[in-house]
């Protein structure tokens, strides 16, 4: 198993994001030349229109000096009349253009602004599954680490006989595992009791002789039905680690080793989630004009990851599924909120967290 953080999918990311400034700049483009056209039309009808007043007004001049020559500028009364009709044709022709024009261009507008908007959401959608995609593979290395090491020759002698030399050896070898596997605070060896007995970092961590019999994923690593199971715990501040935010995972230390073998112990081990989650969420790549937040969250929509490091465990987004696994929408303010569920990744299911990205209007 990888002992670094996976970013494999990174350059999944870092093409959406080219794709997306491409269209951005395509969107902005038409936009601009759209407002062109419309600014043309409409100068071009003013210009129309005051050549058609211009045309009015000569007819109108027309008109009385044919009535000061009487009879002989009836003939010429009656061309002025026309020019004077041609004039308003002229002029209503243009005004129909303009307002044509003008609702063409707006409709135009507005069309492009939606699919821009359409496009925008997509991409967060698919840049928030890139972000909880990656927490998922990362979670399951997790899985599968914590399942080897409960068989571990030392971590079984220790829990089947936990003599001073056992005890020695153990945190001796969990500590030999902490050099390699950085993505660690500590691993703990517990007996059935859910007294600590070893750990890796005793020079930093005090917790052998503490008692995690309360904790929820001690509880449920009791239950497991076999050493091929596992418990994956919600992200949380553990007082025995400096309070550090951690994300606990525990299969049963077994009997020989074997998958089958009666319960004799517990193994927990602390992934460092503050620092790792931190990696991911910075790491997805969205525009500077994106004015956006990435998040990760749990199945309560507490915020357990933030690419600004605000509101970790504290904060609730209030997300609007609609039933949906995926989605993005605009909030009253005009926020954009992009969203995908967890999907999980091998025999790691998920514990119903979500990718979110909260742009700004």
């Amino acid at each position: 198993m990888s002992a670094a953080l996976g970013l494999k999918a990174k350059p999944i990311a870092n093409g959406t994001a080219d794709f997306a400034d491409d269209d951005s700049d395509i969107s902005a483009l038409i936009n601009r030349l759209t407002a062109e056209v419309n600014q043309i039309a409409v100068d071009k009808t003013k210009s129309i229109q005051q050549i058609t007043n211009q045309m009015k007004m000569l007819a109108l001049n027309a008109l009385i000096e044919s009535s000061r020559a009487g009879a002989q500028g009836a003939g010429f009364a009656v061309v002025a009349q026309e020019v004077r009709g041609v004039g308003q044709q002229v002029e209503t022709i243009a005004r129909e253009l303009e307002s044509q024009l003008t609702k063409r261009t707006g409709d135009l507008v507005a069309s492009i602004d939606r699919m821009s908007q359409r496009s925008r959401g997509e991409r967060m959608v698919d840049l928030s599954l890139n972000a909880i995609e990656l927490i998922d593979r990362n979670l399951y290395e997790r899985t599968c680490d914590v399942r080897w090491w409960a068989t571990d020759s030392a971590v079984v002698d220790c829990a089947a006989s936990p003599g001073a030399a056992a005890v020695s050896h153990a945190s001796q070898r969990l500590g030999v595992i902490l050099g390699a596997y950085t993505v660690y605070l500590d691993l703990w060896l517990c007996d059935l009791d859910g007294n600590v007995i070893a750990n890796g970092r005793a020079d930093r961590f005090r917790a052998v002789g503490q008692n995690v019999a309360h904790t929820k994923w001690f509880r449920e690593a009791t239950n497991l039905r076999s050493g091929d199971d596992y418990v994956a715990g919600d992200v949380e501040n553990q007082p025995l680690l400096g309070n550090a935010q951690v994300a606990t995972y525990c299969a049963s230390v077994r009997a020989g080793g074997h998958a089958n073998g009666a319960p004799i112990g517990v193994l927990a081990i602390h992934f460092d989630w503050e620092a790792q989650a931190r990696a991911i969420v910075q790491g997805v790549r969205v525009g500077d004009g994106d004015k956006a937040r990435v998040l990760l969250v749990d199945s309560n929509f507490r915020v357990i990851a933030a690419s600004d490091g605000q509101g970790i465990l504290s904060e609730r987004i209030p997300l609007t599924l609609n039933g949906q696994r995926s989605g993005f929408y605009q909030d009253r303010s005009g926020t954009m909120i992009a969203f995908h569920a967890t999907p999980g990744y091998e025999t790691y299911r998920g514990l119903g967290w979500y990718g979110v990205i909260v742009c700004g209007a």
